[in-house]
């Protein structure tokens, strides 16, 4: 079995916690690496708390759910929840991390959604893989952490926001484990229990693993669409 290295890159803290949490806790429990990277605490979230205190929250439940389900972490706290650009300093920032880490698969947002820092997002993440694969930039042969990467595989995840032309056609098997992690991980995080607005997270990426799994002929899964748009239907897993 080959471990894998995976780099989810979400938007806010939370987004890939959902998103991709379960297949990360997976990854971690078949003996791969795991990293979230979220490119604003998404701090603007709470109605009732001002914007400084919500991102301080939204930072310690980001690192504990990292905890939870063994995973790495890294927020870039000084953006700012609705603001994000897609600009190539914030894509250098996410390719330094992609040399030093090196992944196998780069986990992205959909490249359409009702939210514009995911859009965003999603551009600085296929972007940072770009600049990562480029010699010459910023590049230090004597330091492996600089050294370029090119990031075999892309792959988009299912989030609600961004379902506008997502089509999935992988899935990644998620055993009871893992999806004990991811649950009592997630459930540390206010706005997915439903406290800030309502809307009732766990409970539907529960259900939409228990959906994916039954179209991967399996118990839960997290589904994934290409970058290339590519057709490929079998499973991910760690061969």
């Amino acid at each position: 079995m080959t471990s894998l290295t995976v780099l989810a890159v979400g938007a806010h803290i939370g987004d890939m916690d959902l998103a991709a949490g379960p297949y990360l806790a997976q990854n971690v429990l078949d003996g791969g690496r795991s990293a979230l990277v979220a490119l604003t605490p998404g701090e603007r979230g709470h109605p009732r708390l001002t914007p400084a205190e919500y991102r301080l929250q939204k930072i310690a439940e980001g690192e504990a759910f990292a905890a939870g389900i063994g995973a790495e972490f890294t927020c870039f706290d000084d953006l700012s929840d609705g603001f994000l650009t897609a600009d190539d300093d914030v894509a250098m920032r996410l390719a330094r991390i992609i040399r030093e880490l090196r992944p196998d698969i780069l986990l992205a947002h959909w490249v359409h959604s009702i939210h514009t820092d995911h859009e965003h997002a999603a551009r600085i993440a296929i972007r940072a893989r770009f600049l990562a694969g480029l010699p010459g930039v910023e590049e230090d042969g004597e330091t492996p952490a600089t050294t370029r990467h090119g990031v075999p595989r892309v792959l988009h995840c299912e989030n609600w926001e961004d379902d506008h032309g997502f089509v999935a056609d992988r899935h990644a098997p998620v055993g009871e484990e893992a999806f004990t992690r991811w649950h009592a991980a997630i459930s540390g995080q206010a706005f997915a229990r439903g406290e800030t607005y309502g809307f009732r997270y766990i409970d539907y990426y529960s259900a939409q693993l228990q959906l994916r799994g039954a179209l991967g002929r399996t118990e839960r899964a997290v589904a994934f669409a290409p970058e290339s748009g590519s057709r490929m239907t079998q499973p991910i897993r760690n061969t």
